[in-house]
C-alpha cells in the first residue's frame, strides 16, 4: 500500500491511531482539575487559580514565552501538589488512563522523585506510589476497553548533585516498573558531563539512559550525551539540525555529528508544541522534523509536557499532518521508530510492533481505501 493512496487522516483516526510516547513528564501532565483538588486537600494556596479551566489556561499561557527557563518555572506548582503517596498514586493513574484514552499503546513517562520528598517520602517510596499508581491507570485503562503499558523513567535534574543517586535507584527498580533514567532541568550552565559517574554506573550495570540535549543549547550539548556519556536516546535532540547544511537547489549536506547520529540510528525525542513554547522551533511548519523524517533519522513524536502545552499524543500528529501532510504511513513510521526505541526487552518490542501496531495501522487504512 503506498502512502499517495492515503490522504491526510482525520482527527477521529489519527486518535485511533496506535501511538508510542518515549518522552512525556510526569509533572507536566496533571488534569487542572486534579491540581485544584490535591492543593486543597493538601493546604497549597499558592495556585495562581483555583478555576480549573483558568488554571489550564494560566499554565498554557506562561509556558509560552519562548524561553526552556520559564518554561521550567510553571513546575513549582505542580510538584507542590505531588507531595504525598495518596497524590502521586492519583496522579500516576490518571496519566496512564489520560494516554490510554488517547489510544497510546505504550508509554515511558519521567520523572524526579527528588522532586517529591517534602512530605516526607523517601526515595524508595515515591518510586514505589508512581508504579502503583501506572499498574491501577492501566487496568482502569482496561475496563474501559482500551490496551496500554507504562514505564517508568527516574529523573536526576541536572542542576543538582543526585544523580548517581538516582540512577541506582533507577537499577535497584529494573524490572519492577522502571525502565531507565533521565537527566533534565536548564541546559545552559549544566552540562550532562557533570553527572559522569552516574552514566559510567549506568553503563557498568547494562542500563538504559536517555539525556536531555540540543533543546535550549546546541550541537555541543549533543555531542557531550552522546561521545561522553553515552546516551541511547536524545531528549529532544532538535538542535541537531544545526549541523545539516541545505543549499538553495535543495541538496542536503550533513555535518559529522549529523551523520553520526544518522548512522547509529540515535533516537530523536522530538516534542514539536514545547519546542515552540521554548523557542526551540519558530513554527510547525519549519519544525526540523520535517527534514529529518525526509532524512530518515530515527525520528519520534511526543508530547513533553501535555498541561504546558495543552497538547496530546493525538494533537501533536494533527499539527503535523497539517504541516507537512502526514498519512496513516507517516504515523506508522514515527510510531515504530518509537517502540524500536523503547527501553524494553527486544521481543517485547517485537511483538508490540507485530501484534498491536501493525494491525491497528492496517486497519485504519483499509478503512480509509474502502469508505
Amino acid at each position: 500500500m503506498k502512502s499517495e493512496t492515503l490522504g491526510v487522516p482525520t482527527p477521529e483516526q489519527i486518535k485511533r491511531a496506535p501511538k508510542v510516547l518515549l518522552h512525556d513528564h510526569l509533572d507536566g501532565g496533571l488534569r487542572p482539575r486534579t491540581i485544584v483538588e490535591l492543593a486543597a486537600e493538601g493546604g497549597y494556596t499558592q495556585l495562581p487559580e483555583t478555576d480549573p479551566e483558568k488554571l489550564g489556561t494560566w499554565f498554557r499561557e506562561a509556558a509560552d514565552s519562548g524561553s526552556l527557563e520559564r518554561y521550567l518555572e510553571t513546575f513549582a506548582h505542580t510538584c507542590a501538589v505531588m507531595q504525598t503517596r495518596e497524590a502521586l498514586v492519583r496522579v500516576a493513574a490518571e496519566c496512564a488512563q489520560d494516554l490510554a484514552a488517547d489510544g497510546v499503546v505504550y508509554a515511558e513517562v519521567r520523572y524526579a522523585p527528588e522532586q517529591h520528598l517534602e512530605g516526607g517520602l523517601t526515595l524508595e517510596e515515591v518510586v514505589e506510589a508512581v508504579n502503583e499508581g501506572f499498574r491501577e491507570g492501566e487496568r482502569r485503562a482496561k475496563e474501559q476497553g482500551h490496551r496500554i503499558r507504562v514505564g517508568a523513567l527516574l529523573t536526576a535534574m541536572r542542576h543538582a548533585a543526585r544523580a548517581l543517586e538516582i540512577a541506582e535507584l533507577a537499577n535497584r527498580y529494573r524490572g519492577e516498573g522502571v525502565v531507565g533514567f533521565d537527566i533534565a532541568g536548564a541546559e545552559a550552565g549544566h552540562p550532562p558531563t557533570r553527572h559522569l559517574d552516574a552514566f559510567e554506573y549506568l553503563k557498568r550495570e547494562n542500563n538504559h539512559f536517555t539525556i536531555h540535549a540540543g533543546e535550549a543549547f546546541g550541537l555541543p550539548s549533543i555531542w557531550q550525551a552522546l561521545q561522553w556519556c553515552g546516551a541511547d536516546r536524545l531528549g529532544h535532540g532538535v538542535r541537531i539540525i544545526d549541523d545539516i547544511e541545505v543549499a538553495e537547489d535543495g541538496s542536503v549536506t550533513l555535518g559529522p555529528l549529523a551523520a553520526y547520529v544518522r548512522d547509529k540510528r540515535i533516537p530523536l525525542e522530538m516534542c514539536p508544541s514545547s519546542n515552540l513554547q521554548t523557542g526551540a522551533a519558530s513554527s510547525y511548519d519549519e519544525h526540523p522534523i520535517g527534514l529529518l523524517r525526509k532524512l530518515h533519522f530515527r525520528t519520534t513524536v511526543n508530547t513533553d509536557n501535555r498541561l504546558m502545552s495543552g497538547t496530546s499524543m493525538s494533537r501533536e500528529f494533527e499539527h503535523l499532518a497539517e504541516a507537512f501532510g502526514y498519512t496513516l504511513d507517516d504515523m506508522q513510521w514515527f510510531t515504530v521508530n518509537a517502540m524500536k526505541s523503547a527501553f524494553i526487552p527486544f521481543d517485547e518490542r517485537l511483538a508490540m510492533i507485530n501484534e498491536v501496531i501493525k494491525p491497528g495501522y492496517a486497519e485504519l487504512k483499509s478503512e480509509w481505501l474502502f469508505r
